[in-house]
């Protein structure tokens, strides 16, 4: 017993010492990205629009359709970020990092159909509106208006 598992933590030194350089990548890429969620997710939460899940779509951005290149420049970019934070998201399960919000900012970037309604149905959820109108608080910004809170806003006014 104690034999096979000597020989089990030799194969795991012997693997470790031959992709050093691959774990390394995958070690520094996970650092930067935990540093990153920390500082990066409060600050795109607090520059939210206080009413951005309150519209049935999204707003489009007229002085893009001035510019179609760099809107598709800015589109490829958007998404080739996405996907490789979702990516070091997955690899991040069996790494050190916060695997499941890289994989949530990941997937938040990369454009796919439902993706605002998938959005707005996760922010709708009573843990996760708390928190997010708690980092408003603190940044001193109003809290997010939800569908069911414009319903709830104008039925009391009638």
């Amino acid at each position: 017993m104690i034999e096979k598992l000597y020989f089990i933590v030799a194969d795991l030194v012997h693997w470790i010492q031959e992709h050093n350089i691959a774990l390394l990548i995958l070690g520094v890429t996970s650092l930067f990205t935990f540093v990153g969620t920390l500082i990066l997710v409060p600050v795109l939460i607090v520059r939210l629009p206080t009413d951005y899940f309150a519209h049935p779509g999204r707003r489009r951005k007229p002085w893009l359709s001035l510019f179609p290149l760099l809107r598709l420049v800015l589109l490829i970019g958007k998404n080739l970020l996405g996907l490789v934070l979702l990516s070091a998201g997955i690899l991040m399960l069996v790494l050190p990092g916060q695997g499941i919000l890289t994989i949530l900012i990941g997937l938040t970037l990369i454009d796919f159909p439902g993706k605002f309604a998938f959005e707005r149905w996760l922010v709708m959820r009573k843990p996760v509106q708390q928190t997010v109108n708690w980092l408003r608080h603190r940044a001193g910004r109003p809290p997010l208006i939800l569908p069911r809170d414009r319903r709830r806003s104008s039925s009391t006014s009638l």
